[in-house]
């Protein structure tokens, strides 16, 4: 018998592969001798550089970075085992959990660390490099990361402008001769599910402004600074990205890929469905496994749980897919409607209060899956 594994995180409490590995361990006291494929897995945010590494047994690189807050951390990213490709999370470098409540001001946040992360894999020699794009503390519009990449963003005078998506009202023409031809060559896909324009009412900052700390006001100098860096592109630069679908995500950051590399937007999980090999190691499968922290109506749109369950339905279709969650939320039941997933299970062991859920989500999610193996194994006789 043959079981594949291939949850995504429990957010805040198991890592993919640890959930896969709590998974494993509680099916394995019932069917000890049953072969076992865990793929990590992730739909382009948080924990995707994790998930992949593992999925393909590959290696995580560390380099020092600045953070939004021009600040040296350390960061990383990760080179995948099964191709040579590289995964970034942009909130390695420029996320949200550099800033609090009195350093949180999208007018000075960069990206400059995200370019300097793709500046590192590049001497890798990689063909690819996949960037997740989620939870940033930047409006900047990919500015700052152009800067690090080697373009020049210069006012009226000639300087250089500074970092943040304020100084973009300064900028008055963009030089990209400085960009190492080596970045043009490698071909970046940006995971990422948000299809946000640039600007307007639907734009970055009017949308995603706010819980990076943006004040109504700043707002609106957000989003007309964002719309004259898209109009110094489009005539330097000879793009027309503005409302471009995607544009907008990460604080305009979509907009800054698709202007200064070799870029395409493309669905987090179906990078991830395709990068761990799902659907090759998905084969022969008798039962499916997969996860999440939360499942709710919502899982159907792009989610890990549900990319996964498709692809094994096309694979091996009279296998049953069964979900594990950490929080079964609303209108569950239409995930439920065109077969793709046959049963869904809460993990927790009992009531008990969040943190203490959190602590024992390893032990609970082996619970779970121990008593459902248990089923298995009655159906089976």
């Amino acid at each position: 018998m043959k079981f594949l594994i291939a949850p995504d995180s429990f957010k805040g409490s198991l890592t993919a592969k640890e959930a896969a590995q709590a998974i494993k361990a509680g099916v394995e006291k019932i069917f000890p001798d049953a072969d076992y494929e865990l793929v990590p897995m992730a739909d382009g945010g948080e924990g995707t550089v994790q998930s992949l590494v593992d999925a393909t047994e590959g290696q995580l690189v560390t380099k020092q970075v600045h953070n939004p807050l021009n600040k040296l951390v350390d960061a990383h990213y990760g080179l995948l085992g099964n191709s040579n490709t590289a995964v970034i999370e942009m909130a390695e470098a420029s996320g949200i959990q550099y800033v609090d409540e009195q350093t949180k001001n999208p007018l000075i946040t960069t990206t400059y660390g995200t370019g300097e992360l793709i500046l590192d894999v590049v001497k890798h020699g990689v063909d690819q490099i996949i960037i997740g794009i989620g939870g940033s503390a930047t409006t900047d519009g990919g500015a700052g990361m152009a800067q690090a990449l080697g373009a020049k963003l210069l006012d009226k005078d000639g300087n250089e402008i500074g970092f943040g998506g304020g100084p973009l009202a300064d900028l008055d023409r963009i030089d990209i001769s400085g960009i190492a031809p080596e970045v043009a060559k490698v071909k970046i896909l940006i995971a990422s599910d948000v299809t946000n324009p640039l600007t307007g009412k639907d734009g970055s900052a009017a949308v995603f402004g706010p819980q990076k700390g943006a004040t109504p006001e700043m707002v609106k100098t957000l989003d007309a600074n964002l719309h004259h860096y898209a109009e110094v592109i489009k005539r330097d630069l000879g793009k027309d990205l503005e409302m471009a679908a995607g544009a907008g995500a990460a604080g305009g950051l979509g907009i800054g890929l698709m202007a200064f590399t070799n870029s395409t937007m493309e669905k987090g999980v179906e990078i991830a469905l395709k990068y761990s090999q799902l659907a090759e190691r998905a084969a022969g499968t008798d039962y499916a496994f997969t996860g999440e922290g939360s499942i709710d109506f919502q899982t159907k749109f792009g989610k890990t749980p549900y990319g996964v369950a498709t692809t094994v339905k096309k694979v091996a279709p009279a296998a049953p897919v069964i979900v594990l969650a950490g929080h079964i939320g609303k209108d569950v039941d239409s995930l439920y409607e065109d077969g793709i997933m046959d049963a869904i299970f809460a993990t927790p062991n009992g009531a008990k209060p969040l943190d203490q859920a959190i602590k024992d989500a390893k032990a609970d999610v082996a619970i779970t899956a121990e008593n459902i193996a248990r089923l298995i194994k009655v159906n089976h006789g």
